[in-house]
């Protein structure tokens, strides 16, 4: 068996159409609060929200123990783990989670586009997910899609973070409150050691048209930050409720740095709700990030998709609303 390979048979993956992994669950925090602690990152002009970061950031593991311990499984579908992924360019392993789409296993012959997503712990599972019970319903969601051919038929990738590192492996530029910026060397890892490595293991379609990336808050921004820099790596990105006020709206200079659109299809979404007082705020970034895009040659309803969603907040909840309309742009069926 390949390193960094823990495929489940197929009997011990599915048990009345839900698939049980093994929970070997590192941290799985972030920008959330409760009950999504993101909004902690979004409250980042008083000094008591500041505190709750801080706090956050160190009981991360502990929440992460309480979470795992306990919960019922809500996988959907076919499924293998990969625990520990090793990287040469950063200090920690991670497990990362493949949905494998029906007729995976009987149709040996055909190929499927990848979808790379972050925060692989709060994708699938209630009993992995941050808050427990809080997930985005992936699994569920692209099943009945696909069954219905609503949807191109693919492989979704759930990459764990690594809980405490995820400001620094999301972030691309260090900001000056909250540091980080390693999200090179977190590009380095998915470009030139994980996606060869599913390459390798699962029937894939290799190129960029076929392999999209994405993620929510730090994740979103590190979507559209890959997709920019590796337009013939990734071919499309879900930017999902982006932190775009990250380092004085870094991305938004990045888009405006472009001397024109590189063809990828990019989904990009924000809930009117997010960041309660500073919701706006938030808003007007997500619109400014998109009017940045449709000036360097995005269309929209073409190749950009952007969407508010009313009355949304910033949590796994609202994402999970989501998650139907942004696969139905991103992978439509032709």
């Amino acid at each position: 068996m390949p390193r960094n390979s823990l495929a489940l048979k197929s009997e011990d993956a599915k048990i009345e159409g839900r698939a049980i992994i093994p929970l070997h669950l590192s941290n799985t925090g972030g920008d959330h609060q409760p009950e999504s602690f993101s909004e902690a990152f979004y409250m980042r002009k008083a000094l008591s929200r500041r505190a709750v970061l801080s706090l956050v950031l160190i009981l991360t593991g502990v929440f992460c123990s309480l979470a795992s311990a306990q919960g019922e499984h809500t996988l959907t579908g076919e499924f293998r783990t990969h625990k520990n992924f090793h990287s040469r360019f950063l200090p920690s392993d991670r497990d990362v989670i493949v949905y494998l789409p029906p007729g995976y296993e009987t149709n040996r012959k055909q190929r499927y586009p990848v979808f790379y997503l972050h925060d692989g712990q709060n994708l699938f599972d209630g009993a992995t997910s941050f808050i427990k019970g809080a997930e985005w319903r992936v699994d569920e969601t692209a099943q009945a899609l696909i069954e219905t051919h609503a949807i191109k038929p693919l492989i979704i990738v759930g990459i764990y973070n690594t809980g405490r590192d995820r400001i620094d492996e999301y972030t691309p530029t260090a900001d000056a409150k909250y540091k980080g910026g390693k999200a090179d060397l977190y590009g380095r890892l998915l470009v030139e050691e994980l996606k060869p490595f599913i390459d390798s293991e699962y029937r894939t379609l290799k190129d960029a048209k076929n392999t999209g990336v994405g993620g929510s808050s730090l994740g979103g921004l590190v979507s559209l930050y890959l997709v920019l820099k590796y337009p013939k790596v990734f071919g499309s990105a879900a930017v999902v409720s982006p932190s775009v006020w990250w380092d004085k709206k870094m991305i938004v200079r990045e888009v405006e740095a472009l001397k024109k659109r590189n063809g990828v299809r990019i989904w990009l979404d924000i809930g009117t709700k997010e960041g309660g007082s500073e919701a706006e705020e938030h808003r007007n970034n997500a619109r400014q990030l998109r009017d940045a895009l449709i000036a360097k040659g995005w269309k929209e309803g073409a190749d950009l998709k952007y969407y508010e969603a009313e009355g949304a907040e910033h949590n796994e909840r609202a994402w999970a609303a989501r998650v139907d309309p942004m696969l139905r742009f991103l992978y439509p069926v032709k």
